[in-house]
């Protein structure tokens, strides 16, 4: 890899950081948790990127940078499953106290 392809990897790096922040500062709080839980497929590419870089690596630079690409991409692929979980359950119907709302109304005005 020559000089000039090295500035253009590293430009096209920094000018996608610079457009990820952004984009990710202007999703509104209510958009997160979807958002996120349909990001796990874009951290399951980078998992698999990470398992290529490896295997095509020979120096030791590169498998520690392939190693870290996989522990952070499945990290957050699991920790997006998790915030889908839950997300979830908020929809759920909560089970029944035995109690009627009738009940609850009349104990209040008393």
């Amino acid at each position: 890899m020559n000089n000039l392809d090295l500035l253009t990897a590293i430009t096209v790096f920094v000018l996608s950081v610079l457009v990820g922040v952004e984009v990710i500062s202007k999703v509104p709080a209510t958009l997160h948790t979807p958002l996120m839980s349909g990001s796990n497929s874009v951290h399951g590419i980078v998992v698999i990127g990470a398992m290529l870089i490896a295997a095509e690596s020979h120096t030791w630079l590169g498998y520690v940078l392939a190693f870290a690409a996989m522990v952070f991409g499945a990290m957050n692929v699991v920790g997006g499953y998790v915030v889908t979980d839950r997300m979830l359950e908020m929809f759920k119907a909560r089970p029944a106290t035995g109690k009627s709302t009738s009940d609850a109304r009349e104990k209040a005005e008393v």
